[in-house]
């Protein structure tokens, strides 16, 4: 049985993590969260340490390490706001713990490189989830795409919309130098899936960004990619929308629509099982999708174009006064 560590212990995606290290076998030792609204540990490992600040935090687990070495992290999972994931994963590494991180693993591809010497400096390794990565659509996708021989690209369409009230607007996930930017927060995993399932990324072309949506135009060994993100409720389609839903996620590939949202809730626990068995997602292998996001962040818009998404080109028309 090993221990945990977790970081970030009240946000939205740590439940899934807790979930993962109970339904894996394992126990989560120590949490932190500057919010103590955390009674979600409760539900998992209501034995769990809990910390609202960092230094507190630390000294237990470099205590445990120093005096209880059954007690000793083995893992720190990191569920942390974006732009402190880089920071968090050192201090795993730096305790002689190995790290488990939410996307995207840091905001520029540049910390990569650091992160991979301090791997090998410190022995540890870091994990990242990928989850679309282990998504059984995904991998069929990618393995059908795969044994094909054909003379032209695939032709993507991505859409993604996922509908956030008006706290997210007031929050760090709105703060490009905290969260990357919508394409980064929301989006990373989707360019981390296209990478996975068509190649090496070629042309990444920005046609428009703002706080709540973007949209551009990808080009991959082996696909063409229209790709919108929002989270707008009005870039949900009107049929879906009228009928109360807030999320719309669409990937047709030559005009065929590709299936996957259902199998969400338990990739988090798959992703753990991997880790656990040595097959994680390391630095390196988030290289691509991290790249791209930094592009888009830096990159000047060029306006709506003839590859952009039919999605983008609706939300910016119907946002344009007559």
């Amino acid at each position: 049985m090993k221990n945990f560590a977790l970081i970030g212990a009240a946000g939205y995606i740590a439940p899934r993590h807790m979930q993962a290290i109970k339904a894996t076998g394992h126990r989560l030792v120590a949490a932190l969260d500057p919010s103590d609204s955390v009674g979600i540990i409760d539900s998992h490992f209501p034995e769990a340490h809990f910390f609202t600040e960092f230094e507190r935090f630390d000294r237990h687990v470099d205590k445990l390490r120093r005096t209880q070495p059954g007690e000793a992290i083995d893992y720190v999972s990191i569920c942390s706001p974006n732009y402190l994931h880089d920071s968090h994963m050192r201090f795993a590494l730096r305790s002689g713990a190995d790290a488990i991180c939410e996307k995207p693993l840091v905001l520029n591809p540049w910390n990569l490189d650091a992160l991979l010497e301090m791997q090998e400096a410190t022995g540890r390794h870091i994990s990242t989830i990928l989850q679309l990565r282990v998504h059984p659509a995904i991998q069929q996708l990618r393995d059908s795409i795969a044994g094909q021989a054909r003379p032209t690209k695939h032709e993507v369409d991505l859409a993604y919309v996922t509908s956030r009230g008006r706290w997210y607007l007031q929050s760090w996930k709105a703060d490009v130098k905290k969260s990357g930017g919508i394409a980064t927060n929301i989006g990373v995993h989707f360019f981390d899936m296209l990478h996975f399932v068509f190649g090496e990324l070629q042309i990444n072309q920005v046609h428009h960004v703002s706080d709540t949506k973007a949209g551009g135009f990808l080009e991959y060994e082996r696909a063409r990619v229209r790709w919108f993100l929002s989270i707008d409720s009005q870039d949900v389609p009107a049929p879906l929308r009228d009928k109360g839903q807030r999320t719309f996620r669409s990937i047709t590939v030559d005009g065929r629509e590709i299936e996957f949202s259902e199998g969400f809730t338990d990739l988090h626990t798959v992703s753990y099982q991997q880790i656990l068995n040595g097959q994680g997602f390391g630095p390196e292998q988030s290289r691509s999708a991290i790249s791209a996001v930094a592009h888009i962040r830096s990159a000047t818009p060029l306006g709506l174009a003839a590859d952009s998404h039919p999605a983008l080109v609706a939300a910016l028309k119907s946002a344009t006064p007559t």
